[in-house]
């Protein structure tokens, strides 16, 4: 990713009646909606201010699609009312104040990157440079490589390329480094920083915690549809008196592990099992009464225990048993 400066971001001179004002850059008020007998979104309520950046966190099914949908005016909420910089969400798109990296997003097929930035930003009023675009977006090196041959990196390399094209005031990204490596991962979040140092708002779902913890200014999770917890990362681990107990997984049944006093998930990562517990005592004495454990460790609470503490319903019984990282 570019290293350019946030100098180079000035944008053309809005009209008053699109200055950012004192409006929030979202505003989200009892907004509900249902897809037949599922509740996608229930009664939420969220402000996110111009020149945040913030993390949304959810498990599947917690309702940040739809949330996002709403906000580009691509669902309409059964109930409640979302603003954008005080604009109906389609005013603000056609606007360009909105700039979305939706997950999958679909590609001009059969067409050159070069080709497909340069329509795209032929759509826009105020689009920034196609130049300034390749540059922040890190996507010269496969400018006449057609989208059907990229890789998934490159992909949503392109994607983010295109988001940036409107020049918007709100990025809007679903889950942006999927497919990147760790050096375009750390690319993307420097690139994206200095996007938001020009004063831009971002709002971003992700399922790697550590770029939520690292990145946001204020993380908000969802579940069934409400905010749960919104805060700074230490403020919502704050909110969890837990600790992540790891063991060897050698003839362990991760299933019974995951019925031990307190434990509200269990998650293998390579030849340990992590079990994440609200009550570490309680559930050291049960575990330890088997002689086949061994090789423990007691750790603090992390985001990764707060998530799974306010996310995981009361009355699941036998938590989830994951594979690396959380999604």
């Amino acid at each position: 990713m570019s290293n350019t400066h946030p100098s180079k971001l000035a944008r053309p001179t809005r009209a008053a009646s699109e200055s950012p004002g004192p409006f929030a850059a979202v505003e989200v008020t009892n907004l509900a909606k249902s897809y037949g007998a599922v509740r996608a979104v229930d009664d939420l309520t969220l402000r996110i201010e111009p020149g945040e950046i913030v993390a949304v966190l959810g498990p599947n099914g917690a309702g940040k699609s739809t949330l996002n949908e709403m906000i580009l005016g691509l669902a309409k909420p059964d109930t409640g009312s979302v603003s954008v910089f005080g604009l109906d969400p389609l005013a603000a798109v056609r606007a360009g104040r909105i700039g979305a990296m939706l997950q999958g997003g679909a590609l001009l097929a059969d067409a050159r990157v070069i080709d497909v930035l340069q329509l795209m930003a032929g759509l826009h009023s105020r689009p920034l440079a196609v130049g300034e675009v390749i540059e922040r977006a890190d996507v010269g090196g496969f400018l006449k490589t057609k989208t059907d041959r990229l890789s998934g990196g490159q992909a949503q390399r392109l994607r983010y390329a295109l988001a940036l094209l409107p020049d918007p005031d709100l990025l809007i990204l679903d889950e942006p480094t999927v497919g990147m490596d760790v050096e375009a991962r750390r690319g993307f979040w420097r690139s994206m920083r200095e996007f938001a140092d020009a004063g831009r708002t971002v709002m971003f779902a992700t399922h790697y915690l550590e770029e939520a913890d690292d990145v946001a200014h204020r993380i908000i999770v969802l579940s069934a549809g409400r905010v749960v917890a919104e805060g700074t990362g230490d403020q919502i681990r704050s909110r969890v008196a837990g600790r992540t107990i790891t063991l060897l997984a050698d003839h362990l049944d991760p299933e019974g592990l995951g019925r031990l006093p307190g434990v509200v998930a269990v998650v293998r990562v390579g030849a340990r099992l992590h079990l994440h517990t609200t009550d570490s005592d309680l559930t050291l004495r049960a575990l330890l009464r088997d002689e086949r454990v061994h090789d423990v460790e007691v750790t603090a609470a992390t985001l990764e225990d707060a998530f799974l503490a306010l996310t995981t319903a009361p009355a699941l019984t036998t938590p989830a048993l994951t594979q690396g990282t959380l999604r």
